[in-house]
């Protein structure tokens, strides 16, 4: 018999249900090895899935015959005498439809799959895992003020490394960090206090997907940037303003580091 969360563990894993529920369902899953075996199957599948995908393109020469097939079904149904629209201009305009649908079905495709931009999957999956945070007992994985012990810690548990500093002297205290599952990588996660507010900031690989360099969802804001290869995500109650001196401080931080080197 099947287990009956499945289907929770189906929509957990598409991002589908809120961070709540997803919390139950990772503590489900940690217990049931059939729904842990469905999402890791589900995972395989989803990059296969992106790996093998292929650039879908329309020929010029598949656009062309459309145009022309589209230019002569046209020109069947509507008597000559009662068209007002040059020839050319038709041809041009259905050759200029057809050609915009081909690259905007490709451009979806390819995005959707490939993750181009960054998708409100995303944007809901880092929302989630700061929710998580907040429950009891998922802020952090090692509790420190210390760079010299919150750094190392993640060469251990995470894929990357991150600049760490405690910027108690600015307003924002390093309370520790924790490794955090998503984007199918393990992301350095560091967590600042600020006042009554928790920031994390989340840490990953990879390639530039054109963030905005701020937005809000569910309430929350994120605060986006670039350093090196590494993407940073600042995601708070806190205002605009907090989460904009943090981002320098920690800009300012790894461009330091860099020069170092």
């Amino acid at each position: 018999m099947q287990c009956a969360e499945r289907l929770r563990v189906q929509a957990y894993f598409d991002a589908e249900v809120d961070a709540l529920a997803a919390a139950d369902i990772e503590r489900h899953a940690g217990r049931c090895e059939e729904c842990r075996a469905l999402l890791e199957d589900l995972e395989r599948t989803r990059t296969a899935i992106r790996r093998g995908l292929e650039y879908p393109a329309a020929p010029a020469t598949l656009r062309a015959r459309i145009a022309r097939a589209l230019d002569e079904e046209g020109s069947a149904r509507a008597p000559r005498a009662m068209s007002t629209t040059p020839p050319w201009r038709a041809r041009a305009f259905w050759q200029g439809a057809v050609g915009g649908l081909a690259a905007a079905v490709a451009a979806a495709v390819v995005l959707f799959f490939l993750g181009a931009v960054p998708s409100a999957a995303l944007l809901d999956e880092l929302t989630q895992a700061h929710v998580r945070s907040l429950m009891p007992g998922h802020l952090t994985d090692v509790v420190s003020s210390d760079r010299h012990t919150v750094k190392p810690w993640f060469a251990g548990h995470a894929d990357v490394s991150p600049v760490v500093a405690d910027f108690s002297a600015q307003g924002f205290r390093l309370v520790g960090g924790r490794a955090d599952y998503f984007d199918r990588q393990r992301a350095a996660v560091l967590v600042y206090e600020h006042g009554a507010h928790l920031i994390n900031v989340f840490v990953w690989a990879g390639g530039h997907r054109g963030f905005p360099e701020r937005t809000t969802r569910a309430g929350y804001h994120l605060a986006f940037f670039r350093a090196g290869d590494l993407e940073y995500c600042l995601v708070s109650d806190a205002g605009w303003d907090e989460l904009a001196r943090l981002t320098g401080l920690l800009r300012d931080l790894g461009a330091r580091d860099a020069r170092a080197e």
